[in-house]
């Protein structure tokens, strides 16, 4: 019912006298900061406000397909520290088999559990450790992405990644920069423009789009990437799944890898490795080629793009490459329907379990047009959209065409969401 005048309560002053009426309004809290900031407002001791504002925090963490007896134990340990976990009806009769479980529970209480039951017996440990885990990486903000030439800071403010196609067919630009020279003027121009990144590609990967060869594709980059390393300020990435390719680029001077198959080419993370350059991860299902006349069914999206890249992550550590060379992407556009693509974006942040940076592309992408309508070039509004919603969602890098009209539009969703 809507919030209405109640009666002035008993032995109270009349309402007519408003100045002792309480002031009541809700609060949004998704960071520690803003609890802090709260706190001191109201004047809270700082010894009070460290031990306090994890309790602001809440979080929900989903453990799948556990039995019945760490259903149960899991439940009385949330509920024992004023928390709560959802499992199946029949857990406590133990007439299921498995369940799926949800910790509910402030971030405070979650770490507490976390570190109740990493050293118990049942699989318990193993679990415990992970929630210790997650709660550090989705407090995470700030990062340093790694290159063989410098040190990126992430978390600051939102980065803009400008995409030079060097392709006769990309779905957006294809042919507009083919010309070795209108390719480095048009990289030369999106860094005036204000790009921190520049991502140039040889292979078009809309959806239909068939393969070429590797020295089709270095015949295509190698001069743009060496004309742009000579002059330009900012770091080159090279859009490659071929090992090949990325080291005759990164020779040329790029200084990242932007691997849409996360390392299909089992050459690559020795090549990454060995020019200690950056490394983006994107989940993609099937090739350019099939994507999107494949599967596109998902039981569970978000949970099965995020088991897609750690598993990409762990496979490119175990070759050698550090976590602050690491960047993901959930793949907008890549193996997904238009209703995924919506969802991604909703739930970006759901990513940061991952604890590595988040780069969002989906400028032009069909998706904005079934909404918008127009010709890749005339979606403009509608990618705008998509990047303030990546920027208050917790992206990192935005990969975009029109990098001086989406530079203002990270800057000003930045300034909203950091306010």
């Amino acid at each position: 019912m809507p919030l209405l005048e109640a009666p002035c309560p008993p032995n109270m002053p009349c309402r007519t006298n408003k100045s002792w009426c309480p002031k009541l309004k809700t609060v949004r809290i998704s960071r520690i900061d803003d609890a802090v900031e709260i706190f001191r407002k109201i004047g809270v001791d700082e010894h009070g406000i460290s031990i306090m504002a994890p309790k602001a925090l809440h979080s929900h963490i989903l453990i799948s397909s556990q039995s019945c007896k760490i259903a149960n134990i899991l439940k009385q340990e949330m509920l024992s520290l004023g928390g709560d976990a959802a499992v199946a009806r029949g857990s406590v009769s133990c007439s299921v088999d498995a369940t799926d479980i949800l910790l509910m529970g402030s971030r405070r209480q979650l770490a507490a559990l976390g570190g109740k039951i990493e050293k118990q017996p049942f699989g318990l440990s193993q679990i415990g450790r992970e929630i210790l885990d997650i709660l550090d990486n989705i407090s995470r903000n700030r990062f340093v992405l790694k290159t063989s030439r410098r040190e990126i800071i992430l978390g600051e403010k939102t980065l803009v990644m400008g995409i030079l196609n060097v392709t006769p067919d990309s779905f957006s630009d294809g042919n507009v920069f083919f010309d070795v020279q209108k390719a480095i003027d048009h990289g030369k121009q999106m860094e005036e423009e204000g790009a921190d990144l520049i991502d140039i590609g040889g292979e078009s990967t809309r959806p239909g789009s068939k393969p070429v060869s590797a020295e089709e594709e270095m015949q295509r980059v190698l001069p743009v990437i060496e004309g742009l390393s000579r002059t330009g300020r900012v770091p080159i990435s090279v859009d490659t799944k071929k090992s090949s390719v990325a080291l005759r680029a990164l020779e040329a001077g790029a200084e990242i890898v932007n691997d849409i198959s996360a390392l299909g080419d089992e050459d690559m993370a020795l090549v990454v490795r060995k020019f200690q350059a950056g490394l983006i991860l994107m989940h993609m299902r099937g090739t350019p080629e099939n994507m999107q006349t494949g599967n596109l069914m998902y039981h569970d999206l978000m949970g099965e793009i995020i088991d897609y890249l750690r598993d990409r992550c762990r496979t490119a550590m175990a070759a050698g490459i550090g976590t602050e060379h690491l960047v993901v992407d959930p793949g907008i556009g890549f193996g997904k329907t238009y209703g995924d693509n919506c969802k991604i974006l909703k739930n970006i942040s759901e990513l940061k379990i991952l604890g590595l940076p988040l780069l969002i592309g989906a400028s032009r992408k069909a998706f904005i047009g079934s909404v918008t309508g127009g010709s890749p070039a005339e979606r403009l509004e509608g990618t705008a959209a998509v990047v303030s919603a990546a920027v208050l969602n917790g992206c990192h890098i935005l990969r975009v065409h029109d990098v001086a009209f989406m530079k203002k539009v990270a800057a000003m969703t930045d300034a909203i969401a950091r306010a």
